[in-house]
């Protein structure tokens, strides 16, 4: 009898439920796309700049840890935002993206059989990342009712003697959710009455609309219980360029650094020094990119409501989260006909959670006129299920 080839933890996480969809939009020559969660615009000008110079001056790695002018930066940078002092030489570190950040914590903090809660719907990532450390991810449910906001009676009601820790991710993919400073007071008081970590996915901090962001670490007394991640990917239209950072107690810092090392070495110099550009230059290009994703979430969000899709208003990220349910289809049908009847891609809202079943997430991050191309389509869509029930 041969042995198995793969590990038990590997073999037990599922495939990603989104790439199947978009292996069969690039088949398709008309494909518009609300799929992937990608700023459309370009990188900015003084940044590329920055990376374009780099090239031509250096090829060495960094510190493990990044250029410290990098996290110098950052440091005053988060100070400045949310009042919360980290030191640069030994509470921060410049990853490979937050995927990167999340799997080193990951790896660092849990052992076998530790459980982590994930209010849900989440980012897919979520519960492969923690599954690949050994650990357990518990789904803790959220719904429209409650602006998909977890509150601390939920994340109670789920704690056992093997919770470990938290895993939020606001502004939320894929509903678009805020956390309120309220229900993130409410978070802090379970992490601190279990003595739990929580890791805070705030990718997505700066875009926002009409509400402020709360940044976990700079609640009263959270410092030390917090896993801060974030990146430059979606402020700065950074994506390729696979930028991020983790921000925590030194001790933790200094774990996950030891997976960063053998696994990384050091986050890429050319992006590291464009990163560094971005935060002394680049406020002005995240405001202009902020208020264009306004208009177009005030677009789809209205479309999608008038053409009977009822639509939770996303009040960050770039993601609308309609519901699909009521016209027979599930989330998977849905977004499969979709895509082959009129061409146009989005992704089914259970692959974010058992929560997500019944939605769908449409991604307006990309032109007006696509947007309103894409409408367009999913109106008669709507139209032609709903003949058919009839």
């Amino acid at each position: 009898m041969s042995r198995e080839r793969l590990s038990r933890r590997v073999r037990a996480v599922p495939p990603s439920g989104i790439r199947r969809f978009f292996d069969i939009a690039a088949t398709m020559p008309d494909v518009i796309s609300l799929g992937v969660g990608e700023p459309d615009f370009a990188t900015p000008e003084a940044v590329r700049e920055a990376g374009k110079k780099a090239i031509d001056t250096t090829n060495a790695y960094t510190s493990n840890s990044g250029l410290l002018e990098l996290r110098v930066a950052l440091a005053a940078h988060l100070r400045q935002l949310y009042g919360v002092d980290y030191n640069p030489e030994t509470e921060l570190l410049i990853t490979v993206g937050v995927s990167e950040a999340m799997q080193a914590a990951t790896l660092s903090i849990f052992d076998d059989g530790d459980e982590v809660l994930i209010p849900e719907p989440c980012f897919v990532a979520y519960p492969a990342t923690v599954m690949f450390a050994d650990a357990v991810p518990i789904y803790v449910p959220t719904n429209v009712t409650t602006q998909f906001q977890v509150t601390g009676a939920d994340l109670e009601a789920a704690v056992t003697p093997r919770t470990r820790a938290i895993l939020i991710g606001y502004p939320n993919n894929p509903t678009g959710a805020v956390l309120s400073r309220e229900r993130m007071l409410e978070v802090a008081a379970v992490a601190e009455r279990h003595d739990l970590l929580v890791i805070s996915d705030e990718i997505y901090d700066r875009l926002v609309y009409g509400v402020e962001h709360t940044c976990f670490a700079a609640l009263p007394g959270m410092k030390e219980h917090t896993l801060l991640l974030g990146g430059f990917s979606k402020a700065y239209a950074m994506t390729g360029w696979r930028l991020g950072w983790l921000a925590a107690p030194a001790d933790i810092v200094a774990a996950v650094r030891k997976v960063h090392q053998y696994a990384i070495m050091s986050a890429p110099t050319v992006s590291q020094y464009a990163g560094l550009e971005a935060i002394r230059s680049g406020e002005a290009a995240v405001r202009d990119m902020v208020a264009d994703y306004d208009r177009r979430r005030k677009l789809v969000v209205a479309g999608l409501n008038s053409l009977g899709l009822p639509t939770f208003e996303p009040q960050g990220a770039f993601y609308a989260f309609p519901q699909v349910g009521h016209l027979g289809l599930s989330s998977e049908a849905f977004a499969e006909r979709l895509l082959v009847e009129e061409q146009v891609a989005v992704v089914p809202g259970d692959a974010f959670g058992p929560s997500g079943a019944g939605y769908v997430r449409a991604c307006y991050a990309t032109s007006m006129e696509k947007l309103e191309r894409a409408l367009e389509r999913i109106a008669r869509f709507v139209q032609r299920v709903k003949t058919e029930g009839s």
